[in-house]
């Protein structure tokens, strides 16, 4: 289901320690676990996952926020919930330029000709998922320019992968010199995503595990990581 779609329910009452992850190293699959000093990050690309509405969007967006403020250049989008009369009815994409549209809803129905995508009770408007989230990927794709930069991916779920051109942008995209994706990915519930392990198996990942006991200590490792996925 999508109820790790945060919104604002889940965005309150946290701030940033480290606590999941892996690292560049010998084995993909380590994980860092506990307070204290962690190692160094090895990864280029860093990837939040957590259970529903812990936070991770909310922590996407201040990593956002800051690396903005240091003058890095960031592009992407998040996923947002919509509620209307204290229910939520669906997501919208978000990108960072401040457009907006559509991601899914309860109960409605696909535009005529198009299948239906559904995930628990929400149907996806795949078009418009597409029309916002395909833009963002191709334009953090065009390495013509100096620099690196980053591309914040938030989520790659059920819904997002619906879409076969989304899946084949992502993985060029994490294939982009000089692009670091921020990016979150589910908790493993059911059948796998094959995409979703794809990105867990890499070794150019990192992935760190938001709880409601660590998503206040998080955001300096975050950035860290994401910085040095420039190197």
């Amino acid at each position: 289901m999508r109820g790790h779609r945060g919104g604002a329910s889940g965005r309150r009452g946290w701030g940033l320690r480290p606590a999941g992850g892996r690292a560049r190293i010998a084995t993909p699959a380590q994980t860092r676990v506990g307070p204290g000093p962690q190692p160094a990050c090895m990864a280029r690309h860093v990837f939040l996952t957590g259970p529903p509405g812990v936070g991770k969007t909310t922590l996407i967006q201040k990593a956002s926020e800051v690396l903005k403020s240091s003058g890095v250049p960031v592009d992407g989008f998040y996923t947002e919930e919509v509620r209307q009369g204290g229910r939520r009815i669906g997501f919208d994409v978000v990108t960072l330029s401040g457009t907006r549209g559509p991601l899914s809803r309860v109960g409605s129905e696909p535009p005529p000709g198009k299948r239906e995508c559904r995930v628990g009770q929400y149907v996806v408007d795949l078009p418009s998922f597409e029309q916002l989230a395909l833009p963002v990927l191709r334009n953090a794709d065009d390495s013509s320019g100096p620099g690196w930069r980053v591309c914040v991916v938030d989520e790659i779920g059920k819904m997002e992968l619906f879409s076969q051109p989304f899946i084949h942008a992502v993985r060029h995209t994490l294939s982009t010199p000089g692009t670091v994706v921020l990016g979150t990915i589910p908790v493993p519930k059911g059948k796998p995503l094959a995409l979703v392990e794809e990105i867990r198996g890499r070794s150019d990942v990192q992935v760190f595990h938001v709880t409601k006991e660590n998503r206040n200590h998080l955001l300096p490792d975050i950035v860290t990581c994401v910085q040095s996925g420039r190197q």
